[in-house]
């Protein structure tokens, strides 16, 4: 299982063929989905087809999550007592769409704990009520892990107007500025506060690379730690984006030697070139160290 959530692979639950190419892709996550790419004639036979999956495909070490339905609606209780006990030890996580209270989030967990399942949360917000919760919601419960982005969702809860074809973060060059700046600073804001992993919506247009990489370099920027992905084509560019470049690498690494050098002078902080380095300067360096380790890069 992978430690890693630069790239989250959305597959729909019902398409056991396109299971197969997420189980060879490189995706650090592969989400099975039982929400919104899965028809609702076809849910009861998309559990069936997740559960066979996880059973019978060889996984590449991905980590493994299930995105359940809507709590407010007749299929995720069911989705629930169905996955979890043929394949709640093989999933890292189930993914709950359009959280609104934390008190959601209490039944998930006592529910979970009924069934006896260490499984745990990853709640997306969508909408204005529970971006303004945030904070209450993410402190929920132990079990949470993630908070993500539902930007579709969202924008359609206030009111944006649909400007780009398929609301996922395109740029559309109508608002001179990025409209979702402060969405996106609290979001980051409220999953960090609870030593939480916070994942970006996805790209839209899955054949535009350049605008893809420009997306992806924007979250990693503001403080995402991934970003879901709609089409295998997309990982390649979300994983290079979420980790260290060879640059950030060097750069990390002149910081710890620059300061382990100030310490054994028995100085407090050092320099490189007219840049002060100090404690704070090797976290940060040290995080980089970390994350490019976890890649591999």
């Amino acid at each position: 299982m992978s430690t890693l959530r630069r790239s989250i692979l959305s597959v729909p639950g019902h398409r056991a063929s396109m299971h197969e190419k997420a189980a060879a892709s490189d995706a650090d996550v592969v989400m099975l989905d039982l929400e919104d790419s899965c028809p609702p004639d076809e849910k009861i036979f998309a559990r069936k087809t997740i559960i066979d999956s996880i059973r019978n495909l060889k996984w590449q070490g991905q980590t493994l999550s299930v995105r359940i339905n809507d709590l407010a609606g007749p299929f995720a209780l069911q989705d629930i007592l169905e996955i979890i006990p043929e394949v709640g030890d093989r999933i890292d996580t189930l993914v709950v769409p359009k959280v609104e209270t934390a008190s959601q989030i209490h039944y998930l967990d006592h529910l979970l704990s009924a069934l006896n399942c260490k499984v745990g949360l990853e709640l997306i917000i969508e909408s204005a009520r529970a971006l303004r919760d945030a904070p209450e919601i993410t402190a929920a419960s132990s079990r949470v892990r993630c908070l993500v982005f539902g930007i579709a969702d969202y924008s359609a809860s206030i009111n944006m107007p649909l400007s780009s074809i398929s609301g996922h973060g395109e740029n559309d060059g109508v608002y001179p500025g990025d409209p979702l700046h402060f969405v996106y600073s609290r979001l980051i804001l409220c999953g960090k506060a609870e030593g939480l992993k916070v994942i970006d919506a996805p790209y839209g247009n899955f054949r535009d690379t350049e605008g893809l990489k420009v997306a992806s370099a924007r979250s990693r920027a503001l403080g995402f730690d991934g970003k879901w992905c709609i089409h295998p084509s997309q990982i390649e560019g979300v994983n290079t984006a979420f980790s260290p470049s060879p640059d950030e690498i060097e750069r990390a690494e002149q910081v710890i030697k620059a300061y382990q050098k100030a310490l054994s002078e028995g100085k407090g902080a050092g320099s490189i070139g007219d840049s002060m380095i100090d404690q704070a300067s090797v976290r940060m360096a040290e995080d980089v160290m970390a994350r490019a380790k976890a890649a591999k890069v």
